[in-house]
């Protein structure tokens, strides 16, 4: 949507990201990346990439997965995807680790296949994870985590170069100030925010680095 122009600015992906701003063309920029209120994320833009078992079936950890069904969300996910092929490659996995490969299309529809005994294991973004556990309570005692990978920077906020750059500003500073403002503080704790935080670039350097190095592993069915 924001590459059509559909949309001016929007939540999106690191992975995404750093493939839209690495083109010789670039058509967006960075506003902001939130900081999760959770304890876990220690006042920091980042997120982690939970893996994810049934309670009752037998699996310790993520290598005991290998030969089993696995499902991812989508390609352009760093926690879902990228980050599952680089952990392969780190492990000196890079072809046929899964018995079978399925794309779920989202995290939620990735859990729900999980909760329905379609698949053995599955990575979600935590965040994710977190607001599905506070929406549907009942699932906790279904689910269990084996691995949690990361952290990683978490998925920033961007807004098109069409954007007038003063306008850009204004955003980025309202942004920026949420959590000094009554009303933004309400709306940040809705979505389990703490603040939004200023973050360049290079912060996503690790994103990059891994989805290089993620190249090398074949990610499909035997």
């Amino acid at each position: 949507m924001i590459d059509t122009g559909y949309a001016n600015m929007g939540w999106i992906c690191g992975l995404p990201y750093v493939h839209k701003i690495d083109q010789a063309a670039v058509r967006i920029e960075l506003l902001a990346a939130p900081v999760m209120k959770s304890a876990r994320y220690q006042g920091r833009p980042v997120y982690f990439s939970d893996v994810i078992v049934r309670q009752e079936s037998s699996f310790k950890s993520f290598e005991g997965l290998r030969g089993r069904r696995w499902a991812y969300n989508e390609p352009n996910s760093h926690s879902g995807y990228n980050l599952t092929r680089y952990m392969l490659g780190e492990m000196g996995e890079f072809e046929g680790f899964f018995g079978h490969v399925t794309e779920a299309g989202s995290h939620q529809a990735a859990l729900q296949l999980l909760l329905d005994g379609e698949i053995d294991g599955t990575s979600i973004d935590s965040t994710v994870l977190e607001i599905e556990l506070e929406n549907r309570p009942e699932i906790t005692s279904h689910i269990r985590k084996i691995a949690t990978w990361g952290p990683s920077p978490i998925p920033p906020w961007v807004i098109s170069k069409q954007v007038p750059s003063n306008m850009r500003d204004r955003v980025r500073r309202i942004l920026l100030g949420m959590d000094s403002d009554l009303k933004g503080k309400a709306v940040l704790a809705d979505l389990g925010m703490k603040q939004f935080t200023q973050v360049s670039d290079a912060n996503y350097d690790p994103i990059r680095e891994m989805a290089f190095k993620a190249q090398r592993v074949r990610f499909g069915n035997k």
